[in-house]
């Protein structure tokens, strides 16, 4: 294996806001891939050049950074000047990806089903808009800075004042901020590999949404997989996976995420190109229930790269 894999950089850490989960991922990454007998070593862009990748004779890159920098197509476009595989979405479907707006205006162009929203824009905000924003969108709504992930700098609001707060706090991550219609229902998982869905995953928490402290922190947060669909809804959920993930042009291994809503009616949030890989992260868990270990987990995703 270590033959035919040659020298592996796991690069994470970075600059993002996701640095700590990213830290947390690589680190697991890491001690998989040397339990396989896999001469790996990690690199963080933060503190080490990675200009230096190709002199210091890296054949391969397991990519483990979360958010800016790691998922929205920066990285990806070095490695690829640099001639060096790496796992994981191209340069064009990470940048889609990573630009929650972007991904939700070419599922609409699909008809996949995704929430109403506005994209709000830090330099033209006025804070006289929120009223009619609220009325445009069913008068709760949930805020996104757009080039986040793990929930950071998310909120729900449900009048002016609390969406003026989430907003604005919202801005201190991003420019641009997505509010979208907020939705009363269940949210489930649905991780890739190699072009194929694995074992969908509900999220239950006693968060008012599965964010960052739910996702990161809790003991109370619960996880179930098998996911208790019936099989019509999930095979529906499945297909949705896989169209959603290929609209993107995503390839290699990822994951979609959706809410179910009272009335039964999918909708997708968004997609992971770099899905954490913590000991409580969704795709291990999903790929276990599969019947993959960890360790075979990440050697299949390295695979991507030969």
């Amino acid at each position: 294996m270590q033959q035919d894999f040659g020298k592996v950089a796991v690069l994470f850490g970075g600059n993002s806001a996701e640095r700590d989960v990213s830290l947390a991922s690589g680190n697991a990454i890491l001690t998989a891939l040397i339990s396989q007998g896999i001469n790996a070593v990690g690199i963080d862009p933060k503190t080490d050049d990675i200009s230096l990748l190709k002199k210091l004779g890296f054949d391969r890159v397991f990519i483990a950074l979360h958010g800016r920098g790691g998922e929205d197509g920066v990285i990806q476009g070095f490695l690829t000047t640099l001639d060096i595989p790496f796992t994981g979405c191209g340069v064009m479907s990470s940048a889609i990806a990573m630009d929650k707006s972007k991904t939700k205006q070419i599922w609409q162009s699909m008809q996949l089903p995704t929430a109403d929203y506005q994209l709000i824009v830090k330099e033209s905000f006025d804070e006289s808009q929120c009223a009619a924003i609220l009325a445009r969108l069913s008068g709760t709504v949930m805020v996104k800075p757009i080039n986040e992930g793990s929930s950071i700098g998310m909120a729900k609001a449900n009048n002016e004042q609390q969406l003026i707060a989430a907003l604005n706090n919202a801005f201190t991550y991003d420019d641009k901020v997505l509010v979208e219609a907020w939705i009363t229902g269940k949210e489930f998982t649905v991780s890739m590999l190699n072009g194929q869905t694995l074992p969908a995953i509900r999220m239950q928490t006693k968060n008012e949404f599965y964010d960052y402290q739910a996702k990161y922190q809790s003991t109370d947060t619960q996880y179930f997989c098998p996911c208790g669909l019936e099989d019509d809804k999930l095979a529906e959920l499945n297909r949705l996976a896989i169209e959603a993930f290929n609209a993107i042009g995503c390839r290699g291994w990822g994951r979609v995420d959706f809410m179910l809503d009272e009335h039964e009616q999918w909708y997708l949030l968004e997609v992971n190109t770099v899905p954490g890989m913590t000991t409580s992260s969704l795709v291990p868990k999903a790929a276990k229930q599969a019947g993959y270990s960890f360790e075979q987990l990440v050697v299949e995703i390295l695979k991507q790269t030969l």
